[in-house]
C-alpha cells in the first residue's frame, strides 16, 4: 500500500562524477538529477537524488541502512573506488534490498551485452579469446567479473603501473579488489605496459577514463577482426574511425555522439524496473550475465 516498491535511491557523495571527478555533492546533484529523469522517462521509476555530504565509508553504508525502509532498492553512483566496491560489497550482504552500482554493474552488463553480439559477427567464442581491459575502478572490476562469469577464461586487466598479474609488488590487501583481480586474470602471467599486453589479443575494452592511449602499432598488433570497445569518456581510448582505418573489424565507445554507443542506460531504467517488480532481495553476478544476454537477444 506504499510507493516503496517503485522507489528508488540514487545515493552519491560526489567523489567521482563522471567526466568531472570530485566535485562534491552540490556539484553531482544536477548529474544525478539527470539520471532520476532517465529512470522515470525510461523505467517509470520515481528515482531520488541523494547526494550526501559526506565522503566516509562507513557513514555512507550506514545512510543507506537507515534510510531503505522507503526504498525498493539503491542506485550507488559515482563514488571513488576502491572505496566504493566495498560500500556495494558491504550493502549487498547487509542491505535487506539490491544494491545497484551502475559504474560497476550496469557497464558491465551492456559490455557483455555488446561482446556478445560483436563475438557472432567476427565468428569467434567467448571461451577462446583473450580480451585486455584497460582500467580497474568499479567499470574495469565489474566487466572482469561479469566476464568471467559469463565464461570468458583468457583476461588481462591493466592499470596505470601496466599489467595486473599475482605477485605484482604494489598489490596488497589494501586494495582486496585490485587482489582479486591479479589472482583471477592473466593465466600467462604477462608483464609490461598495455602496448606490451594488447599484442595478440581479440578485444580491448577501455574504462581507464584516459583518452588517447591506443594507437595503429597496438592495433595492428592484435590479433585478426580485433573488437574495440573505447568507453572512456568524455574521451575515448581512440577516435572510431582511427580505430577502423588500422584494422580493427568491431568499434564502439561510450559517447552518444559516436555510432555504436555502449550506454548504461540501456541497462539501469530496466533492471531495476525488474529488481522492483519481482521484490528482489539481492543482486547476483548470474543475474547480471543474464540481463546482458537477455540485451544481446533484442539485437
Amino acid at each position: 500500500y506504499t510507493s516503496k516498491w517503485n522507489n528508488v535511491a540514487i545515493v552519491c557523495d560526489g567523489t567521482r562524477v563522471l567526466g568531472l571527478g570530485n566535485i562534491g555533492p552540490e556539484g553531482a546533484l544536477p548529474v544525478m538529477e539527470g539520471k532520476s529523469v532517465l529512470f522515470k522517462a525510461l523505467g517509470d521509476i520515481n528515482a531520488i537524488p541523494l547526494c550526501i555530504n559526506t565522503q566516509d565509508k562507513e557513514e555512507i553504508i550506514r545512510f543507506v541502512k537507515i534510510i531503505q525502509p522507503n526504498f525498493g532498492a539503491i542506485n550507488i553512483e559515482d563514488i571513488e573506488s576502491p572505496k566504493v566496491l566495498e560500500i556495494v560489497e558491504r550493502l549487498s550482504k547487509e542491505a535487506s534490498i539490491p544494491i545497484f552500482h551502475d559504474d560497476q554493474h550496469g557497464t558491465a552488463i551492456i559490455t557483455l551485452a555488446a561482446l556478445l553480439n560483436a563475438l557472432k559477427l567476427v565468428k569467434k567464442e567467448l571461451d577462446k579469446i583473450r580480451v585486455v581491459i584497460s582500467g580497474s575502478g568499479s567499470a574495469g572490476y565489474g566487466i572482469f567479473k561479469i566476464l568471467q562469469t559469463a565464461g570468458c577464461k583468457d583476461i588481462v586487466v591493466t592499470d596505470s603501473r601496466g599489467a595486473i598479474y599475482d605477485g605484482r609488488t604494489d598489490i596488497d590487501d589494501q586494495n582486496p579488489y585490485k587482489k582479486e583481480i591479479s589472482i583471477n586474470t592473466n593465466l600467462g602471467n604477462l608483464r609490461g605496459t598495455l602496448e606490451d599486453v594488447i599484442s595478440k589479443s581479440d578485444v580491448f575494452v577501455g574504462v581507464s577514463g584516459k583518452g588517447n592511449i591506443l594507437n595503429k602499432e597496438m592495433i595492428e598488433s592484435m590479433n585478426d577482426n580485433a573488437i574495440i570497445f573505447a568507453l572512456s569518456n568524455p574521451d575515448p581510448e581512440i577516435v572510431p574511425n582511427y580505430a577502423l582505418q588500422y584494422g580493427a573489424r568491431v568499434v564502439a565507445t561510450g559517447r552518444s555522439d559516436f555510432s555504436n554507443q555502449i550506454n548504461n542506460a540501456v541497462v539501469f531504467p530496466s533492471i531495476l524496473r525488474a529488481l522492483l517488480d519481482l521484490r528482489a532481495k539481492n543482486l547476483s553476478e548470474s543475474m547480471l550475465v543474464s540481463v546482458a544476454n537477455a540485451i544481446a537477444g533484442i539485437v
